[in-house]
């Protein structure tokens, strides 16, 4: 199965915006770890509703101005309008920032739809080329589970359709932990004629009840033998990482054979599960 790219993986992690100082430290301390291993980029994410709008800004221009690895900030277009966006995307262009991941965004908590001037992911990425050209490489998301809104499967996969030409350069999905999902994704996306790349999502397992509420809340499904091993452990923290990172390893390993065309991983800004899955798969070989 081809992914739609050449023969070199693209491997990138991701952070969200840290509340105070003492988380930005940490997370200054995991950069450093992780910018070891050579990503591509480090994404940056964005508040539902743009809660975390002054956050994602600082975090990623402190990123950009370290010169270690590129960042590339998730921009929504809920709750934001035209000139905000435009001021915004200006300022990472200001400040040498080529990558963005470009998202409809979730609205936050109690607030009702229709918030900010596009109501689609597809809207913004044509809004960006309208006014940036080629300046930035985009990549939206996508879903091989399908989005927990869709109406149903073939909407689903016709909104990234739209997403793709509309100008995206390349796709990150959600994280799943069934790699058929992933295939059989990118059988039916092809079949569309969509050819960009499609880099799979990477959540390592941090903790199990963090992580249940996390994908009962984005629609990525939990095999069952993964829940009940992971119920098993209870509170044993060091059962479950391990375990976690073994069956994300098995994950990580079929998906690169299936050439798929890199790995995001979504760090939850700490090094050592995804250092873990790196050295399993030998990533630090390839280079």
């Amino acid at each position: 199965m081809n992914s739609g790219v050449g023969t070199t993986p693209v491997f990138s992690f991701e952070f969200f915006p840290p509340k105070n100082e003492e988380g930005a430290e940490r997370l200054r301390r995991t950069r450093a770890r992780l910018a070891e291993l050579g990503p591509a980029y480090f994404s940056v994410t964005f508040g539902a509703g743009g809660s975390t709008r002054d956050r994602t800004l600082e975090t990623v221009l402190e990123i950009q101005h370290e010169g270690r690895v590129a960042a590339a900030p998730h921009v929504s277009c809920i709750s934001s309008s035209r000139e905000e966006l435009l001021e915004l995307l200006t300022t990472y262009r200001e400040h040498g920032v080529r990558r963005l991941v470009a998202l409809r965004g979730d609205l936050p908590s109690g607030a009702g739809g229709g918030l900010g001037e596009f109501r689609y992911a597809a809207q913004l990425v044509a809004f960006i080329r309208e006014r940036f050209g080629d300046h930035f490489s985009i990549e939206v998301a996508a879903y091989p589970e399908f989005h927990p809104q869709a109406q149903n499967a073939e909407k689903d996969l016709e909104h990234f359709r739209q997403k793709v030409e509309a100008g995206a350069d390349s796709a990150i999905t959600q994280y799943f932990y069934n790699a058929d999902a992933y295939v059989a994704f990118l059988e039916r996306v092809r079949a569309m004629g969509v050819t960009i790349p499609i880099v799979p999502g990477i959540m390592p397992i941090i903790h199990y009840t963090q992580l249940a509420r996390f994908s009962e809340a984005c629609g990525a499904e939990i095999p069952r033998f993964m829940r009940k091993r992971l119920e098993a452990y209870g509170d044993d923290t060091a059962s479950i990482r391990a375990f976690g990172v073994e069956v994300v390893t098995r994950l990580c390993e079929r998906l690169l054979e299936t050439g798929a065309p890199g790995l995001h991983f979504y760090s939850m800004n700490q090094a050592a599960p995804s250092e873990a899955i790196w050295n399993n798969l030998g990533l630090g070989e390839r280079g």
